[in-house]
């Protein structure tokens, strides 16, 4: 068996259009359920809410969103970031770009102190994103580890 870490997006009732949005920028596969398919959990008038949102990219990245419904408690995404990172520059521009679209740009899009291509954000919903291009010849070797 495999084990997989995959980002758990809670949101409170714009989980449906920010998959839409990120199926948009990342492309995929979505699936969806939501509280009307599942009755007994349905708070009322709540129906519609995504209960479980999964985005599932060619490339393997899984990406998941739900709704907290009016019954829970809910907080703001706060105290992490969602990263995407790869060598493939024109790829990961076109998702900064579409990320950044009213969004929050926390940190430019550019050539940081060890190499590559590197930004941070704050989506439209309340998400942070940090995008990492290891272009040609950044990072290498020459990129510093930690071990314990």
């Amino acid at each position: 068996m495999t084990l997989q870490l995959n980002p758990y997006i809670n949101l409170r009732g714009t989980a449906r259009e920010a998959l839409e949005f990120y199926r948009s920028v990342l492309g995929g596969d979505l699936r969806v359920t939501t509280f009307s398919d599942f009755p007994e959990m349905a708070p009322p008038g709540e129906e519609h809410l995504v209960m479980h949102g999964q985005l599932t990219t060619p490339d393997g990245l899984v990406l998941m969103v739900s709704d907290v419904p009016s019954t829970m408690e809910y907080a703001a995404p706060a105290g992490f970031s969602v990263s995407v990172s790869g060598d493939e520059a024109e790829r990961l521009q076109r998702v900064w770009d579409a990320l950044a679209d009213g969004g929050t740009v926390t940190a430019p899009y550019t050539t940081p102190p060890w190499g590559g291509t590197f930004g941070m954000l704050t989506d439209r919903f309340g998400v942070e994103w940090m995008i990492m291009c290891d272009d040609e010849g950044a990072g290498g070797d020459d990129t510093p580890t930690v071990e314990s």
